[in-house]
């Protein structure tokens, strides 16, 4: 099974290492952008199977985009990652797609 995933992460080194972490899977593959705006691009752009929501967004963009996900991609999982190192993230997907 291949998942497709969009990372959101204001903080492009944290970003960067999301994705990597991301890439190990084999059965995973992710795309990041840097804020909301960018994220709702995407999401136009292309079919993606979870929202990976990371730091640095505002409170306000952070609810405005999950909104958006649930109006009008109402069966794309949402998971919320703040750090916590590569067993936490792969766990929270996991989690997400189960």
């Amino acid at each position: 099974m291949n998942v497709k995933i969009l990372a959101v992460c204001a903080n492009p080194e944290i970003l960067k290492i999301v994705l990597r972490l991301i890439h190990a899977n084999e059965n995973w593959e992710a795309i990041g952008t840097s804020n909301a705006s960018d994220a709702i691009d995407s999401l136009l752009a292309d079919m993606y199977d979870l929202l990976l929501i990371g730091s640095g967004l505002t409170e306000a963009e952070e609810g405005n985009l999950v909104e958006y996900v649930q109006t009008n991609f109402p069966d794309m999982r949402i998971i919320k990652h703040y750090g916590g190192g590569s067993g936490l993230l792969s766990a929270e997907i996991y989690q997400a797609l189960a």
